[in-house]
């Protein structure tokens, strides 16, 4: 049976560290593991985890993982270790190896690996999964999923109330429900403020291609849109590339960052703000359940009563107090059911 959870992150230290290497590119797929001190009293655990083909260093969601489980290995002395997916066809034997190698627990990143989680999950019934993004019914398996429509809806708030052209887009990956989700609560943001505002959206049907990330960006531009927001993992690398260009050449526009606080990457020249969505906070969370003993297969829904979306706590670098007031205003709406961002 499925349990729908709404827990409360707020206490969760959001540990981060740097970043292990990849393995060998000729692979079908590369591996790292974790490196660094553990506790005095070390765990025992292995926590494995498989990301989609935007990989590891997709400055987002993927990495946002990663470092989850590089803080857990530095406070347990846990062994933790990726596998990064470059094609679809690896999900199931990256999953695999990690099962078949007696892992405390195997993380599926993102949607996408939801086929492969049900499977492996059905053939090793004694194995702990755990997926983010989707949710897999099996009795050995943890779902975590975000509320992103409520998140998107507050950075479309702060969009609409900063176009000085009226005219804001929205670049996705793969168009998908989930991503979907991204780009109607954006849209319905907007819309709240600055019911004038035109809205354009654009899917470049990959989470792992920059360049058609700042193609879209360039069109969009080009047609006087001057505020994006991004839902396309490493594809919206291609997306501030593209307005780091633009700006270095005194064009004023802007990009949302998206998953993680993005600007601490490209820097608050170019990104407005960024719609956070705590992957890493689950992540850790499970992944100390596991270790603690207190692992709960189901679904877990992390909204924004949960703190588990919100706006990056750097958008006062860029976004005035009465518009962070106004977001505020809104969250609160959105928490109290006051407002419902509808699902097309």
């Amino acid at each position: 049976m499925k349990k729908v959870l709404s827990l409360s992150l707020s206490m969760i230290l959001a540990a981060s560290v740097a970043l292990a290497g990849c393995g060998n590119d000729n692979d079908s797929s590369s591996q790292g593991s974790g490196e660094g001190g553990g506790s005095a009293a070390e765990s025992s655990a292995k926590i494995g985890m498989v990301t989609d083909v935007g990989g590891v260093n997709d400055k987002s969601f993927n990495q946002s993982a990663w470092e989850a489980l590089e803080a857990v290995k530095e406070e347990t002395g846990a062994d933790v270790k990726y596998l990064q997916s470059k094609s679809d066809a690896d999900y199931n034997t990256n999953l695999n190896t990690f099962v078949k190698d007696q892992y405390s627990l195997t993380w599926g990143i993102g949607f996408q690996l939801a086929e492969a989680i049900k499977t492996v999950a059905e053939q090793n019934p004694e194995a702990k999964l755990a997926i983010i993004d989707s949710e897999v019914d099996a009795p050995n398996v943890k779902s975590v999923m975000f509320a992103e429509d409520q998140g998107s809806f507050l950075v479309g708030v702060i969009a609409g109330k900063m176009t000085k052209t009226n005219k804001v887009g929205f670049v996705g990956g793969m168009e998908s429900p989930l991503i979907k989700k991204f780009e109607i609560g954006f849209r319905e943001g907007v819309k709240a403020v600055n019911p004038d505002a035109q809205f354009v959206p654009n899917y470049t049907g990959a989470f792992d291609k920059p360049d058609l990330g700042k193609t879209a960006a360039a069109t969009m531009y080009n047609e006087g849109v001057d505020i994006i927001f991004h839902a396309s993992g490493a594809t919206g690398t291609g997306v501030f590339n593209e307005a780091k260009s633009r700006k270095d050449s005194g064009q004023d526009v802007w990009v949302i960052g998206v998953d993680k606080d993005q600007s601490l990457e490209f820097g608050d020249e170019i990104t407005l703000t960024s719609m956070i969505k705590k992957v890493d906070e689950a992540v850790k969370k499970v992944s100390l359940e596991v270790i603690n003993g207190t692992f709960e297969p189901g679904l877990e829904v992390l909204d924004l009563a949960a703190n588990g979306v919100g706006v990056a706590e750097t958008s006062t670098a860029n976004v005035p107090a009465d518009v962070l007031e106004l977001v505020d205003e809104y969250k609160e709406k959105i928490i109290s059911g006051e407002i419902t961002i509808p699902a097309e």
